[in-house]
């Protein structure tokens, strides 16, 4: 049990009143009868003390629950309940503090709260992750105050709850709604509509304006005694891999996220893509943390593959291109389109180029390459000084050096795309569709 503030409050008023009495005695001022009620006060203070106490001494009977996600998305906000179920027949004063996982934002804690006898109160607030893993929450950290309110215990109490956070699927979630009133491409996706040309025959319709001599079936059309066309889609059934780069320059943070982070953003939504697509996804990761997950159809592998990058993180290892190359080799034998995510420099040709070139003999292979803010921010900024200068001309180097880069992959028959990282998303997504498109895989 220790003094709360308005105890402390109390003290100092009656400290600074002593204090008055001494300083009016020493210049002359009668004041004994402050010294006589004073004497008296003081005495009721104690007593008053002494009976507040008493109403603190026993625990107060507590039933607490909790409400919580048990799988949370990495940087948004998530509504976290405290259900507190005071069992005795006397009002509760408390203060509450949630065990929540460090190291993450909250709003609307501490609250001070008064429980009604035998009544339940339910607490709000919300919790924003900012990393990834399983994380735990204990129980909440209480403050009891007595009926006064003078002096107040501490102790812990109510359940403890286990909660992942995995990777902002809340993209995934926007695609969804806007797919389904064809607004997707309010994310930046581009939906070229197709008049029946395309690679896989998927149905017979009536004949619509703009369809293609060629599309006609004429027997269809003679049976039903109007103009018939066949309708295409994109071919199913292909096989898609991502290799992420785990290395130390995915910890490169833009924003509220690492590069790595960005890149399991992008690799979610158009894992999901994909899937509706019809694809096989699959996984590979490198440079530090090693993990193979297979090309698997259907939706349920987005839940599988959460669970497979949930608490993955970039390690402080170099980039290892090829032998991750060589891994995938012997896991793949199938065609696919191989997505490496990363973030590359030009120190890395050596070592990244010949890696593509192995993975190019029997797939179809594109680099999702990002970009650092900084680099643009160098770049177009108004050179002032003579340190501008150097980081103008320095950028401008560093640019050209990257384009050739890619220059260089592209006459290796390799995709390349150079993006800002929360860019990626939809850049990846329309490279995928163009590719599918391109009759290529």
């Amino acid at each position: 049990m220790t003094p709360s503030k308005r105890l402390l409050f109390l003290s100092g008023g009656i400290t600074i009143a002593t204090c008055l009495i001494f300083i009016g005695n020493l210049f002359g001022y009668n004041l004994n009868f402050l010294e006589t009620y004073g004497h008296y006060l003081f005495a009721a203070t104690l007593i008053l003390l002494l009976i507040d106490s008493l109403t603190l001494i026993k625990s107060p009977v507590l039933h607490i629950e909790r409400e919580a996600p048990a799988s949370m998305s990495l940087g948004e906000w998530h509504k976290i309940k405290l259900i507190m179920t005071n069992t005795e027949d006397s009002p509760q004063l408390l203060s509450v503090i949630d065990g929540y996982p460090q190291g993450h934002e909250v709003k609307n804690l501490p609250q001070d709260i008064t429980i009604p006898p035998a009544k339940r109160l339910v607490i709000h607030y919300e919790l924003r992750p900012l990393h990834r893993g399983e994380y735990s929450f204990t129980p909440c950290y209480i403050k009891s105050f007595s009926l006064i309110g003078l002096w107040q215990r501490q102790f812990c109490l109510g359940p403890s709850t286990k909660t992942r956070v995995y990777p902002n699927f809340a993209a995934i979630s926007h695609y969804l709604l806007l797919a389904t009133d064809n607004h997707v491409s309010q994310m930046g996706i581009r939906q070229k509509p197709r008049r029946g040309e395309g690679l896989e025959f998927h149905q017979l319709r009536e004949y619509r304006e703009g369809d293609s001599m060629r599309q006609i079936d004429w027997k269809s059309s003679a049976r039903k005694r109007k103009l018939i066309s066949r309708e295409y889609q994109d071919e199913r059934d292909q096989q898609i891999i991502f290799m992420l780069d785990c290395g130390q320059r995915m910890r490169t943070q833009d924003g509220d996220l690492s590069h790595f982070d960005h890149c399991l953003n992008a690799m979610l939504l158009l894992a999901y893509v994909a899937l509706k697509q019809g694809d096989a996804v699959g996984l590979i990761t490198f440079s530090g943390q090693h993990r193979w997950y297979p090309p698997t159809k259907g939706l349920h592998t987005i839940n599988q593959l959460l669970n497979q990058v949930y608490d993955l993180q970039a390690t402080t290892q170099a980039s290892d291109y090829s032998s991750a190359a060589k891994h995938l080799m012997q896991y793949q034998p199938k065609r696919s389109l191989i997505i490496t995510l990363s973030n590359v420099r030009d120190e890395n040709a050596d070592d990244l180029i010949p890696a593509l070139k192995l993975l190019r003999r029997r797939h179809l292979v594109l680099l999702a390459n990002l970009r650092e803010h900084i680099l643009d921010t160098l770049h177009t900024q108004p050179i002032e000084d003579f340190n501008g200068a150097l980081n103008h001309a320095a950028s401008e180097v560093y640019l050209k050096q990257r384009k050739a880069l890619h220059d260089q992959l592209i006459s290796q028959s390799i995709f390349t795309l150079d993006s800002l990282p929360e860019k990626l998303p939809p850049a990846i997504v329309n490279r995928y569709l163009d590719i599918k498109r391109s009759n290529q895989l």
